[in-house]
């Protein structure tokens, strides 16, 4: 079965600034229309930045500069739930002229800015924010010149990606040394895609990154599809013995997240990646092997996917390195902890990690946390399990509003979570 992902969240948003920043027009095919897409795109368009639908491709008509607020007014950006709009769009921002404000919904305004905002400051910006170094984040901007500055990266890797992404619109020299990064695979992706920009980047043995000025280039990409989102139809392959094909993700992607099929291995699927796309296959009983424990730092945003359908495991499996993601839409170790007890799986957890018991769940309704990953992995399990109900199937709107329909169409002979 060829399953009908849709195109990468994190190299459509990563796109998007790129082709705002360069000179020229840029099309981007295939890109990912969802919340925060359209989020972050209709923020781009608030700082002045055209883009149009043609087809289905984008054209951005770059500014080549970062953005210019009115002399009389803030410029209010609203970045809804888009935790890439808070984090990427105020260093473009700082690298313009102007007072700008960025919001968002309450779930973003819980998820930390201050690494970013410390940075920004450290750099010239003027920045303040809301309680908690959160949203709303102001920047007095007037052009920042670059420098040498140390990151906290041990919430997330956006940080570092904001600052990389405008580091070519300084007026020297970006180098920055990340402290504790975390999700490294997000910050290649980053770079190969500034490259495909024309940028001048520089990796050093101590893991410092230089950027250096000059601005991009507008150039066209087309958006390959979404390694995340196709986590949940490869472990819907394995739970239900049959095969799922992902076309236009293959050895060439730029996405970690594709690492996740080698976790499947691990529970006895069998992988195929080629050049053009990535198969996984179930056993034809649906058994998965247990009875390990993986690190899923650099992939952490499908570490939810394994945990959801652990329990159909033969033996305990227990994730690792995922202590950043109590910091994303959810705290997700204890989102997912929660909702395996009350499926009645035994399961643990600890600071940075869960631990994850076989067993037969039981019908519950899962408490999706607005957080479209928790609504996605379980209702890969609901394929095995009857009886287990989303209080907010919308959710999965954040990135495919189509995932309940497409889930239906591959197994339309397989348990669906109820009430979609």
């Amino acid at each position: 079965m060829t399953a009908r992902v849709p195109g990468s969240k994190s190299i459509t948003n990563r796109a998007l600034l790129l082709a705002a920043a360069a000179t020229g027009v840029t099309r981007l095919r295939a890109p990912l229309v969802s919340d925060d897409t359209l989020a972050f795109r209709t923020a781009l368009t608030g700082l002045g930045v055209r883009i149009t639908e043609t087809g289905d491709a984008w054209e951005v008509t770059g500014t080549g500069r970062g953005p210019v607020a009115a002399t009389d007014a803030d410029a209010r950006v609203w970045c809804a739930d888009a935790g890439t709009a808070a984090r990427f769009l105020p260093p473009f921002a700082a690298t313009g002229k102007g007072r700008f404000v960025f919001d968002g919904t309450d779930q973003l305004r819980a998820r930390p800015l201050r690494p970013l905002a410390d940075a920004l400051t450290a750099l010239g910006a003027e920045v303040s924010t809301g309680p908690g170094g959160a949203l709303p984040l102001t920047v007095t901007a007037d052009g920042l010149t670059g420098g040498d500055i140390t990151l906290d990266s041990s919430f997330s890797s956006q940080y570092l990606t904001g600052l990389l992404l405008s580091a070519p619109l300084m007026s020297a020299p970006l180098t920055v040394r990340a402290r504790s990064l975390v999700s490294r695979p997000y910050i290649d992706m980053t770079l190969a895609l500034m490259r495909h920009f024309g940028a001048l980047t520089e990796e050093h043995g101590d893991g410092a990154i230089t950027v250096h000025p000059g601005g991009y280039t507008a150039a066209d990409l087309t958006i390959e599809p979404d390694a995340s989102t196709a986590s949940y139809f490869f472990a819907a392959a394995a739970v239900t013995g049959r095969s799922v094909t992902v076309p236009g993700l293959g050895t060439g992607s730029s996405q970690g997240d594709l690492g996740f099929v080698e976790v499947l291995r691990r529970t006895g699927a069998e992988v195929e990646i080629t050049a053009s796309a990535t198969t996984v296959t179930g056993r034809p009983d649906g058994r998965l092997t247990g009875g390990f424990d993986v690190d899923m730092g650099n992939i952490s945003d499908t570490f939810m996917t394994l945990a959801a359908i652990a329990p159909l495991a033969d033996g305990p499996v227990t994730v690792t390195g995922i202590g950043h993601a109590r910091l994303k839409e959810s705290d997700r170790i204890v989102a997912v902890a929660r909702n395996l007890r009350a499926l009645g799986i035994h399961t643990e957890e600890g600071p940075e990690r869960i631990t994850v018991h076989p067993g037969a769940p039981r019908p519950a309704e899962i408490a999706c946390h607005r957080d479209h990953r928790i609504a996605m992995a379980f209702s890969v399990l609901g394929l095995r399990t009857g009886g287990i109900t989303l209080d907010d199937p919308a959710c999965v709107a954040k990135t495919f509003p189509g995932f309940h329909d497409e889930l239906r169409r591959l197994f339309p002979g397989a348990a669906t979570p109820q009430g979609i």
